[in-house]
């Protein structure tokens, strides 16, 4: 759902793909090959939001902010399941995990990880390649080789996302029976793993 509020009209690259069971409100700027999954809500109806090229917002998750803000989600910002991020800014490539809140005038820094159920207090700032975890959230370690390559691969999949979507998804009426000729799926973890392997 696409919503226009006080004369702004989101801005949505054609490469993306905005699920019809997420809402999009107001002064909204999606750049190309972005993810947004159902039950999303990104609300630019208090100030902007801007998604550069190839962040994922993920199912359940809440972009948002008070009047008068201006907000940037990096290339690449991966935002997990069920995250709120209110007022904050996120780096490049970083990985925001499940159910975690980023509060107001926060900044994540480029190729930072935060944890699952992180709350991230207002106006904390991070510099890249942070780990972080907790309530309140705090750096642990820098950011490994290794786990921002298992990152940037896992976010590939995201950004490869919005075509297969624009391809194949569709509203269907249930089947009432397992067909014999059940399409198999690919096994993307074996996929990220060999990705990785790659880098």
């Amino acid at each position: 759902m696409i919503y226009s509020f006080n004369g702004h009209i989101p801005v949505v690259h054609e490469s993306s793909f905005v699920h019809p069971l997420a809402a999009v409100t107001g002064n909204v700027i999606i750049g190309k090959h972005c993810y947004i999954g159902p039950g999303a809500a990104i609300r630019g109806d208090w100030g902007e939001i801007i998604l550069k090229d190839g962040v994922n917002v993920q199912e359940n998750c809440t972009v948002h902010m008070f009047p008068g803000k201006s907000i940037v989600l990096e290339e690449g910002a991966h935002v997990g399941h069920g995250a709120v991020i209110h007022g904050a800014n996120l780096g490049e490539n970083c990985l925001i995990g499940m159910n975690s809140v980023i509060m107001d005038d926060a900044y994540i820094g480029a190729e930072c990880i935060v944890g699952a159920m992180s709350f991230i207090k207002a106006e904390t700032i991070f510099e890249k390649r942070q780990l972080i975890v907790g309530n309140p959230a705090k750096a642990i370690k820098e950011v490994s080789d290794e786990m921002i390559a298992w990152k940037t691969a896992g976010t590939r999949l995201y950004q490869q996302l919005p075509s297969d979507c624009h391809k194949s998804l569709k509203e269907v009426a249930p089947l009432r029976e397992i067909p014999e000729n059940r399409p198999k799926q690919e096994d993307f973890y074996k996929t990220l793993q060999e990705i990785k392997r790659k880098e």
